[in-house]
């Protein structure tokens, strides 16, 4: 029998780990009789904690205006019509309508824009605050001065269907919604963007596109933002999104100089 075979991993080491480094998915995850291994079982607890956490964390808005301090653009306040988190959870209709107090907000803003970026807190403030707004920075650097931008929008207890709302109430001709998605055991700031040309309450998500998980162990924000600007062009320029919309930034000639 070839030597190689009758080779044992040294005690103590795993063998699953050099796969790890390369993934934030479970795997390997052993068993010891009819469950998992101690080291294993608190992981997915800390996991299971963190994105609990994330759900229920509220929403900074005021440490987010900080983080925008360099870039140089009017930023305004506005809620949903869910009043608490609690009622946002249960009542997700009401995370994709304006209070009374925003919209007015909102009218007292409105212009004719190219676009309105709206930084939302959805299902993982955690993702917003820690990747929002350097993702919108970075976003804003490849647009160039020929868009028209209007006050961005810091949204509490948001869903996505909010930046019609926000979107139509402001006259801006496309949304870009920066927003935490619904955490994973592995993701728990992962940060979603939705783009909508011609916001209007009752559009679907077949209306927009989406560039998902971004985070620095996901999609990082300097690719993302590369995708969203693409986008973002893109719709302005055939003024359409969603399933019309096809995402060939990574075919470079396709990409306008």
């Amino acid at each position: 029998m070839d030597n190689l075979s009758n080779k044992k991993i040294p005690s103590g080491l795993d063998p699953w780990n050099a796969l790890r480094i390369h993934t934030d998915a479970r795997i390997g995850l052993g068993r010891v009789g009819d469950g998992l291994p101690t080291e294993r079982l608190l992981e997915f607890q800390m996991a299971h904690a963190r994105a609990r956490d994330s759900v229920h964390m509220a929403f900074d808005a005021d440490g987010l205006r900080a983080q925008l301090g360099t870039i140089n653009h009017a930023v305004i306040d506005v809620h949903s019509a869910a009043p608490d988190r609690a009622t946002y959870l249960q009542r997700p209709d009401l995370g994709r309508l304006l209070d009374d107090a925003s919209a007015q907000t909102l009218a007292d803003h409105k212009g004719s824009y190219d676009v309105a970026f709206i930084l939302a807190d959805g299902l993982s403030a955690r993702a917003t605050h820690d990747h929002a707004a350097n993702t919108l920075s970075l976003i804003l650097d490849r647009l160039g001065d020929s868009w028209s931008i209007a006050p961005i929008t810091l949204a509490t207890q948001s869903r996505v269907g909010l930046g019609d709302e926000v979107g139509a109430a402001l006259g801006a001709r496309l949304t870009v919604m920066l927003i935490g998605e619904r955490p994973g055991l592995s993701s728990a700031d992962s940060l979603g963007a939705y783009l909508t040309w011609c916001p209007k309450r009752g559009r679907s998500n077949a209306d927009r596109n989406c560039v998902s998980n971004i985070r620095p162990a996901g999609l990082a924000p300097q690719k993302a933002a590369e995708k969203i600007a693409y986008l973002m062009i893109e719709a302005r320029k055939l003024g359409l999104s969603g399933v019309a919309l096809k995402d060939n930034s990574s075919n470079p000639a396709l990409i306008e100089g």
